[in-house]
């Protein structure tokens, strides 16, 4: 499920800020951008978001504002100066004016060296303090993305349902006109030249292939069992799922059987939702 989540807090005399943001994936996937001096703390950071959050794609970043004049690098002097004196040795020999060496020497690598963070217990609790505060801030929001989520899904399932009990408004008029046109095939039939038993074998195989009254008891099942899930607190998305192809496949066949145009139109309509409800499952943990 999308989310977003952030928080910031002080850690000594250096501000964290957390941002944290998560798009949908069937399993767990962790990417983290962290400072060099919290590495020793990415196995810790990365248990705690598996302990909180179980899907999703999820992308961790943390960023280090210095308080103050407090610098994250320092000016390597020794090093500094043996450059200038060899590019001044260097533009001596070449005969060439040495221009802005303090701008060009500053790009040259070990210049700087950045000073080494090192942080007490206290401050890395109060660092992974931080991050479930920043979990807690992207769960709220999940949650209310959830929320406006449930209304949707019990909606469409309801117009699965309704789209049923439109479908059989004309169940009468089709087995009627299924029973005229056997009617009208058997007395166009020299019935004295057939064999009775599997005459009546050809008939009840016949009639089965029309009948839908299991696909009705079932999909009705199925929806009534998908909206008793979702109202569960556990994580659920997977059920849903199933669930889903389930609604899916008496859909299917209840078209299959329709053999009526009014009642292939409630079956497309049913499929819609449906289609509908599969891509908003995949956003449900």
């Amino acid at each position: 499920m999308t989310g977003f989540g952030k928080a910031e807090g002080n850690i000594g005399e250096r501000k964290l800020s957390f941002q944290m943001r998560s798009l949908n994936s069937k399993s767990l996937d962790l990417s983290l951008r962290i400072p060099s001096f919290l590495k020793e703390l990415e196995g810790e950071l990365r248990r705690e978001i598996s302990n909180h959050l179980y899907r999703g794609k999820i992308e961790l970043s943390i960023q280090l504002q210095a308080e103050g004049d407090q610098n994250s690098s320092k000016l390597n002097t020794e090093v500094f100066k043996n450059y200038f004196e060899e590019l001044n040795q260097l533009s001596i020999e070449l005969g060439q004016e040495l221009v802005d060496p303090i701008t060009t020497i500053s790009k040259f690598p070990e210049v700087f060296s950045s000073q080494e963070i090192e942080l007490s217990e206290e401050e890395k609790k109060q660092c992974l303090q931080l991050l479930v505060q920043c979990i807690e801030d992207l769960k709220a929001y999940r949650a209310a993305e959830g929320s406006d989520l449930e209304n949707d899904l019990r909606t469409l399932i309801s117009d699965i349902d309704k789209g049923l009990e439109k479908a059989l408004e004309f169940e009468d008029e089709r087995i009627s006109t299924v029973r005229n046109r056997l009617e009208q095939k058997i007395q166009d039939l020299d019935i004295s030249k057939l064999d009775n038993d599997r005459f009546e074998q050809e008939m009840i195989y016949y009639i089965e292939k029309f009948d839908i009254s299991e696909e009705k008891v079932r999909l009705r099942s199925h929806c009534q069992y998908f909206i008793e899930t979702i109202e569960k607190e556990e994580q659920q998305g997977k059920k849903l799922n199933f669930i889903s192809q389930e609604i899916g496949r008496e859909i299917n066949t209840l078209g299959s059987k329709a053999n009526h145009a009014e009642m292939q139109k409630s079956v497309v309509m049913m499929k819609e939702s449906l289609e509908k409800i599969k891509e908003q499952v995949l956003n449900i943990l």
